[in-house]
């Protein structure tokens, strides 16, 4: 009986399989990124909800589409990370590091400080 074809992407055929452990720790962080995604969505369809009840909607509805962009940039930056981390394993090359982690945390320390001055009625 012949074993089934090999389906995975080329890069997934390259070097060496890693430790499985490895490989594991990897989707589990990409499931973490996957996970604070799906919260900063959530959070922006609330968001959406109170922006016709709210005063100052407008900025509510900012801060809506705001996450929303937010939360889809996060699913991919994770996608991107968890493929360069396989593919350094793959290799023995050193992990990748990201100039996103830094992106991302501009935006979201951005989109916190306008929910706290909305909270504080200031805006």
């Amino acid at each position: 009986m012949n074993p089934p074809p090999d389906r995975r992407p080329a890069w997934q055929r390259e070097g060496r399989e890693p430790d499985y452990r490895f490989s594991l720790a990897n989707e589990r962080t990409f499931l973490a990124w996957v996970r604070t995604a799906l919260a900063l969505l959530a959070g922006s369809v609330l968001f959406d909800q109170l922006a016709t009840r709210a005063p100052g909607h407008h900025y509510v509805a900012v801060l809506a589409v705001a996450g929303s962009g937010i939360a889809a940039l996060l699913a991919a930056v994770a996608y991107w990370r968890w493929k360069g981390n396989e593919i350094a394993m793959r290799h023995d090359w050193p992990l990748p590091g990201s100039k996103w982690l830094a992106v991302l945390a501009v935006l979201l320390f951005v989109a916190a400080m306008l929910v706290t001055l909305m909270l504080a009625g200031v805006v």
